[in-house]
């Protein structure tokens, strides 16, 4: 029998539109992280994250079961695109439906007054996330984690070495060494950015 490591992600795809839930839950496990880390870094807020990875799924579960999956070979850049138009679609929601709150004094507010993003301002800022995420994405795995837990999750070194399970020296080398290689792949590509 073949194990779940060895597997690739359109066996666990098979094998979940046999009728495997566990396969899926293999599939979601390996790749949970990276998809909520995109997601998170699209609208800064965790709690919304969380609801947008939610419906990602939902609608990942959805295709699947259809049979209109036909990425094969390449599940994690899918979810990843759908991620990134959930997260689209939620902006443009708020931008269409703003949100009232009332007043101290019974008086109602507009919230999208109160803000400076416009729907534009906020598909540029969703690209330049998406932009940084692919070069995060070529960065080594240790040196992403760090900045990752560091910019995002807004974790101490101390933190980050104890989940790492490594001394914080090692923690603040990998960090120099991500920031060295960020600024490297930003001036090989300055659009990607700017």
């Amino acid at each position: 029998m073949i194990t779940a490591t060895t597997q690739n992600d359109q066996q666990l795809i098979n094998e979940f539109q046999g009728g495997n839930t566990r396969s899926f839950e293999m599939l979601l496990n390996r790749h949970k992280d990276k998809i909520f880390t995109s997601i998170v870094m699209m609208v800064r807020d965790r709690s919304l994250a969380d609801d947008i990875f939610q419906d990602v799924f939902i609608k990942v579960i959805d295709t699947i079961k259809a049979g209109q999956y036909n990425e094969e070979g390449k599940f994690l850049p899918w979810v990843l695109r759908i991620a990134h138009n959930q997260c689209i679609d939620h902006f443009r929601k708020v931008k269409k439906n703003p949100s009232l709150s009332v007043g101290d004094h019974g008086e109602m507010f507009e919230s999208s007054l109160f803000t400076n993003d416009n729907a534009e301002t906020s598909i540029i800022k969703l690209q330049r996330a998406s932009d940084i995420q692919g070069l995060l994405n070529k960065l080594p795995e240790d040196q992403r984690e760090v900045i990752v837990m560091r910019h995002f999750a807004n974790l101490s070194f101390k933190e980050i070495a104890e989940k790492t399970d490594c001394s914080i020296n090692t923690a603040l080398g990998r960090m120099r060494y991500a920031l060295i290689n960020l600024r490297r792949l930003i001036a090989e590509v300055p659009a990607a950015v700017a």
